[in-house]
């Protein structure tokens, strides 16, 4: 091999990897494997930020704010209330759930469409007397489905677009994703809707409404004259033993101690963190007489905070918003202060769950960090990560994707809150419809945008720009919103791997691993080559970013084409349904994320029924690739 070739795959090599561990964001190792190619002399300094203005990548920002704007209309609560049945039972429920799921993630994005569908599936599953998980896993892996129906469905769909574009042969139309597509979705739903489903594991029902969450990690501050004052840890634990509530640590003149002894005696003003199901929360204050830590009045923690000017270092994270907010408004002094105001303002106090979504604002901050009580007027009272326990204090826990918060204050408030940091509700809302021409608007918008590029009238990328611009003169997204509604970590991660991928092809390498696959798997056996195409796809994509699992297999799917001497358009497209099948684990696709809190799931989980569906999608999309797009 030449030297070139070794160095785009070892940057390659390295870029999976980084995808893996997870350390950091999807955007930022693209980034990072851009600049490497640049630095190596691969990318042309000139040609390192194309990719920004790549038609895929504007395609999927575009698509992107439509979404938004079928959502702020109020369209798809009016489309959910119309097709899902009230009265059916599990089987037609769940595959009209899934069905619409699928439908409305053809067309926007499939995260959009999980986060709305997410309230309904929830009340779904209480109705048809299942676990969340049952209800919510089908849903999510619907709307993954729903993606590879159409080009714009899903990222992966408009990159190998774009390749098929660069190698010459022209972009895929809007509707050419469509046969294979939604022959893989309507048999992939009919599995789960009749089978699929019995293999989710269903964990207990829990939680605020019913809706389990997992066991609450939550703080409560000893009072004075408190039935746990003078109290030994063993003899709280012992009353706590039928709430099924369990004491983790304690806060003691502001130093945290983990896995207490036992024996030690609890006084006025220590903070137990206790771990509870959010249902036995009020149990858990009303045996000891104890109040959560994030609801005490300011005035009860003068002297805590009086106290703070000596603490331990390992207790900094714990008083060191306190200390700031002495010194200006930055901190839990004055959030404390806002916090009195806001309910007596709204005349309403409510307990809220929400969950985090993928690429939230609030991944890796705390509720300190976003100042949530100076800003919002509400309280983040427990936080609940299924399978994982963190021995932080509560304010200062960095939040992930599929987090689930309980949230006290204002309904309006907490509403705010959700909207601006990427959070979903848990709990049955109304269905929004602020206005009915809104929904005319928006929805016609979306309409010619998809006519304009499936006719051939104009390309995806012009066409949906041209529904973007009409969208914001007709405010059905408000032109200071449209920025907010694109998922820029998504847009820099295509725009800076789409030159890597093209440094593949021009370096040769893509034809080299091509034929090592050829030459030494399949033994120059084209369908057997395109199996293989599709599963390595489809393992990347379990494991990485599906979009970018798509930017790297597509050069070794058209090396493996000219290789063999056959059309690339099968092996393409096997790309592209292998990139939007990620089923066997929580961090192969956004929406599965999402439900690793709500469905109180484990890592171990999603395989279970996740296997038998990849199986089943192979055994359909082979026959069908061979049969549209012939070798």
């Amino acid at each position: 091999m030449a030297t070139e070739q070794w160095v785009i795959l070892s940057i390659l090599g390295g870029t999976v990897g980084m995808f893996l561990w997870g350390r950091w964001r999807h955007d930022m190792v693209a980034a990072g494997a851009l600049l490497a190619c640049v630095v190596a002399g691969l990318v042309a300094p000139a040609e390192a930020f194309a990719g920004f203005g790549h038609p895929a990548v504007i395609t999927v920002a575009c698509v992107l704010v439509l979404s938004q704007g079928l959502q702020n209309s109020g369209a798809v609560d009016a489309l959910t209330r119309t097709v899902m049945p009230a009265k059916a039972g599990r089987t037609l429920s769940l595959a009209m759930l899934m069905g619409l799921g699928a439908f409305l993630s053809g067309f926007m994005n499939n995260v959009g469409a999980m986060a709305l569908l997410m309230p309904v599936a929830i009340h779904l599953s209480q109705r048809l007397d299942l676990t969340p998980g049952q209800i919510l896993m089908p849903l999510a892996f619907g709307t993954i489905l729903g993606g590879m129906t159409t080009m714009i469905g899903t990222p992966p769909n408009l990159i190998v677009s774009g390749f098929r574009a660069e190698a010459g042969l022209g972009s895929f139309s809007m509707f050419d994703f469509t046969p294979v597509g939604v022959a893989v979705a309507v048999v992939g739903v009919v599995f789960v809707t009749m089978l699929g489903w019995r293999l989710v594991p269903a964990r207990k029902q829990a939680g605020v409404e019913g809706f389990e969450s997992g066991s609450y990690i939550t703080e409560v501050r000893v009072g004075e004259g408190s039935k746990a004052e003078g109290k030994s840890l063993r003899e709280i634990e012992a009353e706590l033993t039928d709430i099924d509530a369990q004491i983790i640590g304690i806060v003691q003149r502001e130093v945290r101690l983990i896995a207490a002894n036992p024996g030690r005696r609890v006084h006025a003003g220590d903070i137990l963190m206790v771990e509870a199901e959010a249902d036995a929360l009020t149990d858990v204050l009303s045996t000891l007489d104890l109040k959560l830590e994030e609801s005490v009045d300011p005035e009860e923690n003068d002297d805590a905070e009086d106290a703070e000017s000596d603490e331990a270092p390992d207790a900094k994270d714990a008083g060191a918003d306190k200390k700031a907010g002495s010194a200006n408004d930055d901190g839990d002094a004055g959030e404390d202060a806002s916090e009195t105001e806001a309910p007596a303002e709204s005349g309403e106090v409510v307990l809220q769950e929400l969950a985090v979504l993928p690429n939230s604002p609030l991944s890796g901050r705390s509720a300190s960090d976003i100042l949530l009580r100076t800003r919002y007027g509400i309280n983040l009272l427990a936080l609940s990560r299924e399978g994982r326990r963190s021995m932080k204090r509560l304010r200062s826990m960095a939040l992930r994707s599929g987090d689930l918060l309980l949230m006290q204050g204002p309904p309006e408030s907490i509403s705010e809150f959700a909207a601006d940091n990427g959070c979903v509700p848990l709990a049955q809302r109304e269905f929004r419809i602020p206005d009915k021409r809104k929904i005319w608007e928006s929805s016609l918008i979306m309409l010619f945008a998809i006519g304009g590029a499936a006719f051939g009238l104009l390309p995806a990328a012009v066409s949906f720009a041209i529904g973007v611009l009409a969208s914001m003169a007709l405010r059905t997204v408000p032109p200071r919103k449209v920025y907010e509604a694109i998922d820029w970590p998504v847009i820099v991660l295509l725009a800076a791997l789409i030159p890597v991928a093209s440094a593949m092809q021009t370096t040769g390498t893509a034809d080299l691993v091509a034929r090592f696959l050829i030459e030494n798997v399949a033994q120059g056996h084209a369908i057997v080559g395109l199996v293989l195409i599709l599963v390595v796809t489809m393992f990347l994509s379990d494991l990485m970013n599906n979009a970018a699992t798509a930017a790297v297999m597509c050069p070794i799917a058209i090396g493996t084409a000219s290789v063999l001497g056959v059309s690339p358009d099968s092996f393409l497209m096997a790309v592209a349904i292998g990139a939007s099948c990620a089923f066997l684990t929580p961090i192969g696709h956004q929406n599965n994320t999402l439900i690793l809190g709500p469905g109180g799931f484990r890592f171990s989980d999603y395989w279970k029924m996740g296997l038998p569906l990849e199986f089943l999608v192979i055994a359909v999309s082979v026959p069908v690739l061979l049969i549209v797009w012939p070798l």
